[in-house]
């Protein structure tokens, strides 16, 4: 049986009036799905002797096909207007507070995150306080695909200017929320669930710096959140940077959106003064973060054989990668693991960038000569060049903070293994001169240590430097 098998169609027979809008649906079939749903959950006479785990944990096969039925078709706002009409969120609610059947719960849910797609419908779901609570609840579930459709939800209506606050406020007064998301990111192994619940955290960051400074601050002592049987449970001492991090760490091969999710979750930590400190102030110092970050970058982001084109692929991950390490840069360069021993190949990389992205912004001015674009595209490219521009600046200023930090040693081993050379330190100070003229002043005076020819030739080459020495 599919998951989703395709929806039923009103018949010829059928009598006038019966489909849903202007859909080919039948609003018969669907009432008797409905009312077929209440019996499930409320049956009109009582059921045999319920087992320890309470009622019927399994749908029969017609039952869930229909249902299924019903989750594909709240896909058209006709049929999810006509369900909110007979009042489906309010039975959908009662599913979630007296189904013990996973996969019933799930599909209910997935119902009502089709139907809150519609602006009127999301915020008829938000304004329900009960509703919102117990959709909440819901994270605490321990069934991978009703939180990845409990998540999806969430998303959905916090994807509405109009009620997103609504959904901030309830989660900001609901401590169980992270608990739970928090369990999810450093348990789950389903890729999936993971960048989903990124992405809400994504968005409740995004939307509310209040709630992310309260989930820094949170994991300083225990907490209690329900567990599978609604029982009172304690849950680890959880902080939100060790989630964060070992999500990323699943995420990173299977979902390369999904890694970009998590490394903005860690930028965004890092425009405030706690989110830093949570970060290297961890008990081993932000080692295991700069390790992650360090490795990416260095290893699998903008390789030396890749094209060139591959900055414009991974510009926003790399940005937040490059964003987080710069803060723990600036912050912690007395940390051993900062130190330009460990990584100075991270600084060849930023050299690396940037020449790549002189070369596409050559490509780029290229191809505009060579046709005229249409209104839509020059957008496109307006807005492809602002995030290569943010690229940029983050990676001029960990570039610069570096420079001050080499030493004759490393300068000496860049030269030797070929990453230190006169084209790469002229790309270097092209994009840094004049705001870092310190930081290339600095490095100059180590550079003519190991290699006065270059540093001569250099200076040629950009004769604000030769003024001013």
């Amino acid at each position: 049986m599919d998951r989703n098998p395709s929806p039923p169609c009103s018949d010829a027979e059928e009598e006038e009036g019966d489909a849903v809008g202007n859909t080919v649906y039948s609003k018969h079939w669907l009432f008797s799905v409905l009312t077929r749903l209440i019996e499930v959950i409320a049956p009109a006479e009582p059921d045999p002797p319920a087992s320890p785990e309470g009622a019927r944990t399994e749908l029969d096969e017609e039952m869930e096909n229909d249902i299924c039925k019903v989750w594909d078709m709240s896909m058209d706002e006709d049929v999810a207007l006509f369900l909110q009409e007979f009042n489906a969120p309010d039975i959908l609610m009662g599913v979630f507070a007296k189904s013990k059947c996973p996969r019933l719960t799930e599909i209910c849910v997935g119902i009502l995150g089709n139907m809150a797609c519609f602006q009127d419908i999301c915020m008829s779901i938000s304004k329900d306080e009960n509703l919102g609570q117990v959709l909440l609840q819901r994270l605490c579930d321990s069934d991978s695909p009703t939180l990845l459709e409990t998540s999806r939800l969430l998303l959905t209506c916090l994807s509405h200017p109009e009620v997103a606050n609504v959904w901030v406020e309830r989660i900001r007064e609901n401590p169980s929320v992270y608990d739970c998301v928090c369990f999810i990111m450093s348990s789950s192994t389903n890729v999936e669930l993971l960048v989903k619940v990124g992405e809400v955290v994504d968005k409740l960051f995004d939307l509310d710096e209040e709630l992310m400074l309260n989930w820094i601050k949170n994991g300083t002592c225990r907490s209690v959140g329900p567990s599978v049987d609604d029982s009172p449970e304690e849950l680890p001492d959880f902080k939100i940077v060790p989630c964060i991090l070992e999500a990323a760490k699943q995420v990173r091969s299977d979902n390369p959106e999904g890694l970009d999710v998590y490394m903005h979750i860690l930028q965004l930590l890092t425009t405030v003064d706690e989110g830093i400190q949570a970060i290297v102030q961890a008990p081993d110092g932000g080692k295991e973060t700069w390790s992650l970050l360090y490795d990416l970058v260095c290893q699998e982001l903008c390789q030396p054989d890749d094209p060139p084109i591959i900055v414009q692929e991974q510009k926003t991950v790399l940005a937040s990668i490059l964003s987080v390490l710069s803060a723990m840069f600036a912050s912690q360069t007395e940390q051993e693991y900062t130190r330009m021993r460990k990584s100075k190949l991270c600084f060849f990389l930023l050299i690396r960038i940037l020449q790549y992205m002189e070369g596409c912004g050559k490509r780029a001015v290229d191809n505009s000569k060579e046709s005229e674009q249409e209104e839509t595209a020059r957008t496109d490219v307006n807005e492809e060049d602002f995030h290569l521009k943010i690229l940029k600046d983050i990676c001029c200023e960990l570039l610069s903070n570096m420079l001050q930090e080499l030493t004759k040693e490393n300068t000496l081993e860049g030269l030797h293994q070929g990453h230190l050379n006169e084209q790469t330190c002229s790309c270097a100070f092209q994009n840094l001169l004049p705001l870092y003229f310190a930081s290339v002043e600095s490095f100059l005076e180590v550079l003519r240590e190991a290699d006065q020819t270059l540093a001569d030739n250099l200076e040629k080459r950009f004769p604000s430097l030769k003024v001013h020495t």
